[in-house]
């Protein structure tokens, strides 16, 4: 009976003992591996936070690689760009040049044409160009001719044919009449005397240089002779003379009474002179104040005006 608890008592003890060792070891590897995991949790951890700085770096780098090519593609546009608007600017200079040199050029061509018509036969060519821009004038004591000198009105003509008038009209190809708004000044001893009229669109004839002109050059009077409006005479350059300090070419151009104050005109179409007067008594024997003459006088005249 003894023998039997004996037993049972070292049987009990043998699983007590065996349950603790068992509890022990389970304990123990429970431990272990809350370690490992917790050590290779740390290291996941390291290895990550490693990893998110080497991407944060490798981003910062791209960052400034990307701004970097950007910047430079801008500077890049905006250099072909400039160069672009310098090339066209330079582009369409080339072709006004081109364009303003072919008018120049075309218009020398037509002056040309008209001239070697004009030399091998006659005015025709430009005679209703000049008629443009002469205009009759007439007072109340008496008529004339004058000459468009500048589109805004300022006609030349001879102090002699306004001398003595209280009203002043001028009438031009076209069959319009204006009143005389100003004297604007004359030259007495030059028989000079320039006029203003008020109208828009007026034709101007250029002043071609006297100095040029050669003895035995075709030329043309455009008047007013005896009221005849509009009429054209042809002759040539007879010679040069000079009376009180002013040059006159002389002509045998028939100048008669209502010519004075008209141009004379060269066969390029520009004034060479201002018809002035003929000798009585004597057929071809008309004189013209010289272009050079004219222009000075009349330049420093509206320049007195305008400057008043």
């Amino acid at each position: 009976m003894i023998s039997k608890k004996k037993e049972l008592v070292i049987a009990v003890v043998l699983v007590f003992l065996l349950t603790g060792s068992l509890a022990f070891y389970f304990n123990y590897r429970i431990s272990a591996v809350k370690q490992d995991y917790a050590a290779k949790i740390l290291e996941l951890n390291q290895q990550t936070a490693a990893n998110l700085q080497a991407l944060r770096a490798a981003m910062d780098d791209l960052g400034i690689n990307l701004s970097s090519q950007i910047g430079l593609v801008d500077v890049n546009l905006k250099n072909f760009k400039s160069q672009n608007q310098q090339e066209i600017k330079t582009l369409s200079g080339l072709i006004d040049e081109i364009e303003r040199q072919s008018s120049i050029q075309l218009t020398e061509l037509k002056d040309e044409l008209k001239n070697i018509k004009i030399k091998s036969a006659d005015f025709s060519a430009i005679v209703n160009d000049v008629l443009q821009s002469v205009v009759s004038v007439k007072t109340n004591v008496g008529q004339g001719s004058g000459a468009i000198i500048d589109s805004k009105g300022y006609i030349v003509t001879n102090v002699h044919v306004i001398n003595g008038a209280s009203t002043i009209k001028a009438t031009t190809f076209s069959g319009d009449t204006y009143d005389v708004t100003a004297i604007v000044g004359y030259d007495g001893n030059a028989d000079i005397a320039v006029l203003k009229i008020d109208a828009a669109g007026l034709r101007a004839l250029n002043f071609g240089d006297s100095d040029n002109v050669r003895v035995g050059e075709k030329v043309i009077a455009a008047g007013n002779p005896a009221g005849l409006a509009f009429t054209v005479t042809e002759g040539i350059v007879s010679a040069f003379r000079t009376f009180n300090g002013v040059k006159y070419i002389q002509t045998d151009v028939p100048i008669n009474p209502g010519n004075s104050g008209g141009p004379l005109i060269s066969t390029k179409g520009e004034i060479i002179g201002i018809n002035n007067f003929k000798v009585g008594g004597f057929e071809g024997l008309g004189f013209a104040i010289s272009s050079n003459n004219v222009r000075s006088i009349a330049g420093r005249i509206i320049s007195d005006y305008e400057n008043q």
